[in-house]
């Protein structure tokens, strides 16, 4: 029996246990991220969103992503990211990104805030969370 075929999918299942063994972080006091009440969104559907967030010192690169959805809609929305400085300290964000203007309109949102940390294990960059929160906000036409 060949062995060549078989090592594609042991390299495939190896890849999916170490993803799987991934954990969120436990709940650090010190680590948080929040969404201000009120976001943005342009005529061309162009969201900003913004708030603090507050994280300790990684391994690898940081970042603070955000997203969007409305109504009882379970799609969300990207809504860009950035890089975060974790120093403990409180510092600001603030992310834009464009979604389709027939999709997200002035009014009542949700947002979904996260500080991920992209920490490099065995060659791989694999996800930490460090923060994350869910917020009903309110987007205003800018």
């Amino acid at each position: 029996m060949p062995v060549r075929p078989h090592l594609g999918a042991v390299a495939a299942m190896a890849a999916l246990l170490l993803a799987a063994a991934v954990t969120p972080a436990t709940a650090d006091p010190y680590e948080s991220v929040t969404a201000d009440p009120t976001g943005r969104i342009s005529a061309d559907g162009t969201v900003i969103l913004s708030g603090t967030y507050r994280c300790r010192a990684g391994t690898g690169a940081v970042f603070v992503s955000s997203s969007v959805s409305q109504g009882d809609s379970a799609v969300s929305h990207g809504v860009g990211g950035t890089r975060a400085v974790c120093d403990g300290a409180e510092h600001t964000w603030q992310n834009t990104g464009a979604v389709a203007s027939d999709k997200i309109a002035p009014g009542a949102a949700h947002v979904e805030a996260t500080v991920m940390e992209l920490r490099p294990e065995g060659g791989l960059p694999l996800p930490v969370f460090h923060a994350s929160r869910q917020q009903d906000v309110t987007l205003v036409a800018n």
